[in-house]
């Protein structure tokens, strides 16, 4: 390699970053949702009443671009023909429109593809079928009509809403008031879908769990709807509370576009009206979630992360840390520190805040990846006079992150503890994965790298030697790691690799060893970043697909592994 070419590069490279940095200190970048936010968007809009054709244009532009010659809309490129779930959602969003009529060749298309893969009855994301059923497309799913006192009175049966993660809470509180109201909102402007149903009833077949069953149940017993009522009502105030209290400055639910959307629908179920202020700045909240760029609703701004990443970065390229660039990202990620108490304070009471979050406007919701990323990027300015309190600050932040670490040593990326739920409480697509915050190893890997490199907390501590025992207890028998928050395998065994070396585990070490073939192995074949392909040993395959509360759906990236 010629290092005089690669100097170069990188200097090339930093030039055009430090261009491309905001007044503020802050990198901005397009955070691509795909095309579900702007679906979402343009359907809430047509189903309030919402008129703005030029914004609604550019929209389906974006929208109608995407669809495949097939007709079908995918959720990651590789995805051998199409997905239903997707393609159903555009359809939907480009005849609210009103761009494009039912006879249209694009829709006629779009329809095709749907029937053929069993229409959409066969749609098993919780989104999917939540947004038809509030509109009036589709019956609202059993397993979803859950009474509000189960999770929001003492009579409720022992569920506790915080077990699941906190993103999967601030879609399935508003989908529950919806259900519970039997809630739907449908005008002219709206398409008639019920001939995508197959098979005559609007209903999913993925609705069949022991909550369905059990609905069925207590609906046919004698005052069935007598008892229903009892403290629904006091219920129903909690859930709307819950929601308020976790508006976010710009006033989106916990920062999350699909989150607003419904939350937007559970406000109208409850009362509100289309023109309401609450309403009018939560739809302001969502279209400030546009790119600068592009004509896209983002499920979420990305700056805290991006600027903590990217600052880190030009460090290590070079930059001098007095730079007015890196001090003005230093900056931007001091005055992002969270000082308000959230969900996670409720498992770790007596830690005082300090995390960071994703977005710009997260004030709520800090997350262990994010805060590790900072802490990385303000290393250097935690004791310069230019930042009050720095030393104090940067160690609150420190101090968050450790006490975020579970019992069995690894780290989750919202709140420590969380529950694995029943792989039965739901039948959407990846609830079980989506709905719980575990410990995972690309996570934990990139907490043990920062403790290792940067702060020189290595192999001897018993707290370090704990961590690096639960990494090595969640390797593959093939010699890899699985990353729930990126790309499958090469994420989480590249994390592994790099986490335990910076805690100084031995280059020689059979763990190591081993991973650092099966990625070198791998590598020479050629394969798509993102495809570990070990089907010789049975292992799963897995290609990028994003994440989504109950559905693997949420623009985030991270890996989708199908048998």
């Amino acid at each position: 390699m010629d290092m005089g070419n690669l100097r170069e590069r990188i200097r090339l490279l930093t030039n055009d970053l430090l261009h491309r940095q905001s007044a503020d200190g802050a990198w901005r970048f397009c955070f691509d949702s795909g095309v579900m936010t702007d679906n979402y968007l343009i359907i809430l809009m047509t189903a309030l009443g919402i008129r703005d054709p030029g914004f609604v244009h550019t929209l389906a532009v974006r929208i109608a671009a995407a669809q495949y010659q097939n007709g079908a809309w995918k959720l990651y490129p590789d995805e051998p023909e199409g997905n239903l779930e997707t393609t159903a959602e555009s359809c939907y969003a480009l005849l609210c429109a009103g761009y494009y009529r039912p006879t249209d060749h694009r829709i006629l298309q779009a329809k095709q593809f749907i029937r053929s893969k069993g229409g959409l009855s066969e749609a098993r994301s919780l989104l999917t079928q939540v947004i038809f059923a509030a509109t009036g497309q589709a019956e609202w799913p059993r397993q979803l009509r859950i009474p509000l006192t189960v999770f929001f009175s003492e009579l409720g049966v022992g569920f506790d809403l915080f077990s699941l993660s906190g993103h999967a809470r601030a879609h399935l509180v508003p989908a529950l008031i919806m259900s519970n109201k039997q809630f739907y909102i449908r005008n002219a402007n709206m398409p008639d879908l019920s001939d995508l149903f197959l098979d005559g009833p609007k209903t999913f077949k993925n609705d069949r769990t022991w909550i369905s069953n059990l609905h069925e149940l207590f609906s046919a017993l004698p005052l069935a709807s007598t008892l229903a009522s009892i403290g629904s009502s006091a219920a129903m105030e909690q859930a709307e509370a819950y929601m308020l209290e976790r508006l976010e400055p710009n006033d989106t639910l916990l920062t999350y576009e699909t989150s607003t959307v419904l939350m937007i629908f559970s406000l109208i179920a409850l009362g509100y009206a289309a023109d309401d202020p609450l309403i009018i700045r939560q739809l302001q909240g969502i279209r400030s979630l546009q790119c600068m760029d592009r004509a896209h609703i983002q499920i979420a701004t990305s700056e805290v992360w991006d600027t903590a990443l990217l600052s880190h970065a030009l460090q290590d390229a070079g930059v001098a840390i007095e730079s007015t660039a890196l001090q003005n990202a230093a900056y931007y990620l001091a005055a992002r520190q969270q000082t308000r108490k959230g969900d996670w304070a409720i498992r770790c009471p007596h830690t005082e805040p300090g995390g960071w979050g994703f977005s710009d406007i997260n004030t709520l919701y800090p997350d262990v990846d994010d805060s590790v990323a900072a802490l990385r990027a303000l290393l250097p300015y935690r004791q310069s006079h230019s930042f009050p309190n720095g030393t104090a600050n940067w160690q609150r932040g420190l101090n968050w992150v450790l006490a975020m670490r579970n019992d069995d040593a690894g780290w989750p990326a919202f709140e420590r503890k969380g529950k694995w739920m029943p792989a039965s409480l739901f039948q959407f697509e990846g609830s079980t994965d989506v709905a719980t915050d575990p410990s995972t190893v690309d996570l934990t890997s990139r907490v043990l790298s920062f403790l290792g490199k940067d702060l020189g907390m290595t192999i001897g501590h018993r707290w370090i030697d704990d961590t690096v025992q639960w990494i090595l207890s969640q390797q593959t028998k093939e010699g890899s790691w699985y990353g729930r928050w990126g790309i499958c395998y090469i994420n989480g065994t590249g994390a592994a690799l790099q986490g335990m070396s910076d805690a100084g585990m031995a280059s020689d070490h059979p763990a190591i060893k081993k991973g650092r073939e099966l990625a070198a192995e791998h590598s020479k074949c050629g394969r798509r970043l993102g495809r570990i392909l070990l089907e010789r040993q049975g292992e799963k395959v897995c290609t990028f697909k994003r994440q989504h509360p109950f559905a693997n759906r949420m623009g985030a990236g991270r890996a989708y592994c199908r048998q």
